[in-house]
């Protein structure tokens, strides 16, 4: 195998305190997400993320020391660029803005959206340990995308200053993550649709405050009689034994 002519400049060590050039990252990851689709994990080498991008295969291990660590990068970067924090939805209301969030796509984009999520989801099962990592590349670019929204509810009053919106803004792309990765189906609107208004709205209308410290979060049972109106009825016993003679 013939060696890429850019390939002695790149095994070249850096020399101390020269940054890294990050120029090329962005393409090599889409050529990573390209060959993700089309072959899957157990596929993809290296070599043909290499061979994709027209780029040195030193060039793909200096910045990257392992497919997982590409995979993982590369949807992180997919994600990112599914979001732009510059010009989220502003409709009025956080149900709009979040369902605004929802951009439409082909039936092809969708599965070859979720041929990457199947590819990642099989790399995650060899290597638990990027689990964390792959979490982080998945809910973090839309959950802050959702704490940004919630956070323009909250200052316009539409949303209770004291709800958790730092952990409901997780749930969502949380769910989007177990739908994609576990369930291995597309994240439609009628599914946002259905965890906007059957959760987070909901969620938001109770504030932490109307549960009282220390509670077991058990509603007390209605038929139940209290211990006050059981009194008597012993009292009323115990004459009875004490009259008899």
């Amino acid at each position: 195998m013939t060696q890429n002519e850019d390939e002695p400049a790149e095994v070249e060590p850096a020399r101390p305190g020269r940054k890294r050039d990050h120029s090329r990252d962005a393409e090599i990851l889409d050529a990573a997400l390209e060959v993700l689709a089309e072959v899957g994990a157990a596929g993809l080498t290296m070599d043909l993320v290499a061979a994709r991008a027209g780029a040195g295969k030193a060039t793909i291990y200096r910045r990257w020391t392992s497919k997982a660590e590409l995979v993982i990068e590369a949807v992180a970067h997919m994600k990112r660029n599914q979001v732009d924090l510059e010009h989220l939805p502003d409709t009025g209301t956080l149900r709009g803005d979040l369902l605004g969030l929802f951009k439409p796509q082909s039936i092809e984009e969708g599965e070859r959206k979720l041929k990457i999520m199947t590819g990642l989801a099989s790399l995650l099962s060899q290597e638990q340990a990027l689990a964390e990592a792959a979490n982080s590349a998945i809910v973090e670019p839309w959950a802050e995308a959702h704490l940004a929204l919630m956070q323009r509810a909250v200052a316009r009053g539409e949303v209770s200053a004291s709800a958790d919106i730092a952990t409901l803004s997780r749930i969502i792309p949380s769910m989007a993550a177990y739908r994609t990765l576990v369930q291995r189906k597309p994240f439609d609107l009628a599914f946002l649709v259905s965890m906007v208004d059957g959760v987070i709205v909901p969620a938001l209308r109770n504030r932490p405050s109307d549960v009282p410290p220390g509670s077991t979060g058990h509603r007390p049972d209605p038929t139940a009689s209290p211990a006050h109106e059981a009194a008597p009825p012993r009292r009323a016993a115990r004459a009875r034994t004490r009259s008899k003679p």
